[in-house]
């Protein structure tokens, strides 16, 4: 009962974000995948809010940033070195037993690495579940209930990428300081992740970023004083996106900017 009671307060908290997470089969160039199969658990606590749901992509706050309860943990293969951080997979259970009757499917966006432990055969159901080369999604705990019933535990499903559904610009969190610009990239919408970032400054040429970690991006240049631009080359599809003025020059770490544009606007 505590469960269901966190689970529907997760919903109810983030029907405004129900904008957000609702797919549609194409955003610009990316369109909805093909179905694949893969396994699904669920972790965190029932709120499914937790900072810890964001670790690998170095997302907090998973209310604030837009992604609200619906978020999952990815198999090695999946989080593909961090890549896939805030892409969004279509999920639906599937040929189990356990899958909740008359649910259909539920969109979650990666936001964290789901770690292999070896020492568990997930062929004898020791755990292991993440291991390599496994398909396999650690689902927050009300994303999981709202495909499968809490006894299951583990459950077969079939998900494909999907296009995600953003409201309003892309998003960079400030971070480092004038000569080590450290940027989270948020709020990315039509395939969600980056394969690369570029900045410019009021008196620069594009200065090719290096990812960091997860959705983090750096750049070791003297960027204080100066407007900032940036270049987004998504990693799901070949749309490429320019944010122009997105920090004037008394920009400052610590602050979230938001571009005027995104990859489904």
């Amino acid at each position: 009962m505590v469960i269901m009671a966190s689970f529907f307060r997760c919903v109810t908290a983030a029907a405004v974000l129900l904008v957000l997470i609702v797919t549609t089969s194409e955003a610009g160039n990316f369109k909805a995948g093909d179905w694949i199969a893969a396994h699904a658990t669920f972790y965190g606590d029932s709120t499914g809010l937790d900072d810890d749901m964001g670790g690998a992509c170095g997302y907090k706050n998973m209310q604030a940033i837009g992604f609200g309860c619906n978020t999952a943990a990815l198999s090695t293969p999946l989080f593909d070195n961090g890549k896939a951080c805030g892409g969004c997979f279509e999920i639906r259970c599937t040929g189990s037993k356990y899958c909740l009757p008359g649910a259909s499917s539920v969109t979650v966006t990666g936001t964290n690495l789901c770690p292999p432990n070896y020492e568990k055969n997930p062929d004898k159901y020791e755990g292991g579940w993440c291991n390599p080369p496994r398909l396999h999604f650690d689902m927050s705990m009300p994303s999981w209930l709202s495909i499968g019933q809490y006894e299951g535990g583990i459950i077969p499903v079939m998900y494909r990428r999907v296009p995600c559904q953003r409201s309003g610009g892309v998003k960079f969190k400030f971070s480092g300081n004038a000569y080590w610009l450290l940027v989270y990239l948020l709020n990315v919408g039509g395939p969600g992740d980056a394969d690369g970032v570029w900045v410019k400054g009021d008196n620069t040429d594009w200065i090719a970023m290096s990812r960091n970690f997860g959705a983090a991006w750096q750049a070791f240049s003297n960027l204080g004083g100066m407007g900032l631009a940036f270049k987004i080359q998504a990693h799901s599809s070949d749309d490429t996106i320019i944010c122009n003025a997105v920090a004037d020059a008394s920009w400052s770490a610590g602050v979230t900017y938001q571009a005027a544009i995104n990859f489904d606007s």
